[in-house]
């Protein structure tokens, strides 16, 4: 991200997750993590989050938390409603993961 105005800026960037192919009904989207930076006029900063297993586990119809093979989505933004980056990437195998 980029601070192109002449003010010191604070932002709170967001990552969201969508699990586009589970087996039960999930959120729409689901907040895993957030971070607020601040940027001095002109300055361009890099913002990096880590997803862990736990981050992509579900409650599958056994009422059993874990992480389906599948496509997720990430996006990044500064709220749900103003994504700005969208990526997706698959898992390929299944796997059971304590919540």
């Amino acid at each position: 991200m980029k601070n192109t105005g002449d003010r010191i800026g604070d932002q709170v960037v967001q990552l969201y997750l969508k699990d586009v192919e589970s087996s039960v009904t999930t959120y729409e989207s689901v907040l895993r993590g957030f971070e607020r930076v601040s940027i001095r006029p002109g300055e361009t900063k890099t913002v990096q989050f880590v997803l862990h297993p736990d981050d992509l586990a579900l409650l599958d119809k056994e009422m059993k938390w874990t992480v389906e093979p599948g496509k997720f989505q990430v996006m990044i933004g500064n709220s749900s409603e103003d994504i700005k980056l969208k990526k997706e990437f698959t898992v390929t195998g299944p796997g059971q993961h304590s919540h």
